[in-house]
């Protein structure tokens, strides 16, 4: 009989989602038989309790980082046994995500496949009190891992890192429950892409230095003022600025006057990432989880802008201890940093080495095979 395979992710950020698609890509790919369904969490609930657990979490990215950084430091503390903050966090959850609930209990799965850690901590819940027995597996999707991963029962986790597998173990998940597999990312970065074949199907040139400018999929931070800042480098350079779906941005960094000595091309949403990614010798960019697994599976040199305390501002730390990424504090002082690296091909092209080394561009077909032995179909 083919096997029913879950796969769960809440639309906090891209990210997750993307992680989610990745594993189910994977899945249909290496198990063509079985029933795969991929489902955001937060479809299945109501509206008020969608826009403050995701359409808040943007408004705070913007608006308010540090506030994120200070809760995501509060939450990766030791619960303490009865707390009343996890306990009316949990309350909340559970009762507005009844739905959730009953789609787990009445549909019938062979394994659960988690990407962000809400549904994991829900399918926990739903196993103590014996309403569900499904095998879950949980899919850490940043560079070092957090309390709020920590869910048990549960049967595996996947890992970025060695040191994120250490934390977890910290945590009282037992080693043998844990794989480092890299975050999963979309299977095409699995496959080896000529740099020629990206540059010419992206319509660049390559005849100078391909600098990439990612402003997340929804078309967050400076944006601006960092094109302006690569505009202002003396070094010529082709600049490739993607605006994700922040379509006012796009069309205002089309009208910027560029200096006869640079290329630029300014595109929106893009779904041909792994093969601008191919093409760039340097990434600018925050520090996503899923971000940062594609720019090192296509290795490319990183330049770190805005970290999100937290998560990022870790996975920040994972790049430059293993000297792949450069790290821009201060925009007005981007040219600075970056001319004389874009002028030096011999320090670019290390950082892009070890970028390389760094990259797991076969993660979701990991996560997938641990996925199909939980579940009875091994692979």
């Amino acid at each position: 009989m083919a096997k029913r395979i879950l796969v769960l992710s809440a639309s906090v950020g891209a990210g997750h989602m993307r992680a989610a698609q990745a594993v189910e890509l994977a899945l249909r790919e290496l198990a063509p038989d079985a029933h795969v369904q991929n489902v955001d969490v937060l479809t299945l609930t109501n509206a008020l309790f969608r826009r403050l657990y995701g359409s808040a979490y943007l408004d705070l990215v913007n608006k308010a980082p540090h506030v994120l950084g200070y809760f995501y430091d509060m939450m990766d503390r030791p619960r303490r046994a009865g707390s009343s903050r996890d306990r009316l966090r949990r309350a909340v959850e559970k009762l507005n995500l009844r739905k959730l609930e009953s789609f787990l209990v009445d549909e019938p799965w062979d394994v659960i496949v988690n990407t962000h850690f809400l549904p994991a901590e829900i399918i926990a819940g739903l196993r103590k009190r014996r309403k569900l027995a499904t095998p879950q597996m949980t899919v850490t999707t940043d560079f070092e891992t957090h309390r709020l991963w920590v869910n048990q029962p549960c049967d595996h986790f996947t890992t970025a890192t060695d040191e994120g597998k250490a934390y977890l173990v910290h945590w009282g998940i037992p080693a043998d429950k844990i794989t480092v597999t890299g975050i999963p990312i979309h299977p095409l970065f699995a496959h080896e892409l000529d740099r020629a074949t990206a540059l010419r199907n992206q319509g660049l040139r390559g005849d100078r230095p391909v600098v990439l400018q990612l402003a997340g999929g929804f078309g967050v931070g400076p944006i601006e003022q960092i094109y302006n800042g690569l505009l202002a480098i003396e070094t010529p350079l082709e600049v490739v600025v993607v605006c994700g779906k922040n379509e006012k941005v796009r069309a205002k960094l089309a009208k910027v006057a560029v200096p006869s000595r640079h290329a630029a091309k300014v595109i929106g949403f893009t779904n041909e990432m792994d093969q601008l990614l191919c093409a760039a010798d340097l990434v600018l960019s925050k520090p996503g989880g899923l971000t940062t697994s594609e720019i090192l599976a296509r290795g490319a040199a990183f330049a770190i802008v805005n970290p999100i305390p937290g998560q990022e501002s870790r996975n920040s730390d994972y790049l430059l201890e293993n000297g792949a990424a450069v790290k821009i504090n201060n925009v007005p002082t981007m040219s600075h940093k970056l001319a004389p690296l874009l002028a030096d091909r011999g320090r670019l092209q290390a950082l892009k080495d070890r970028a390389k080394r760094l990259g797991r561009p076969q993660a979701a077909y990991d996560v997938a095979r641990i996925a199909l032995r939980l579940a009875g179909q091994g692979c």
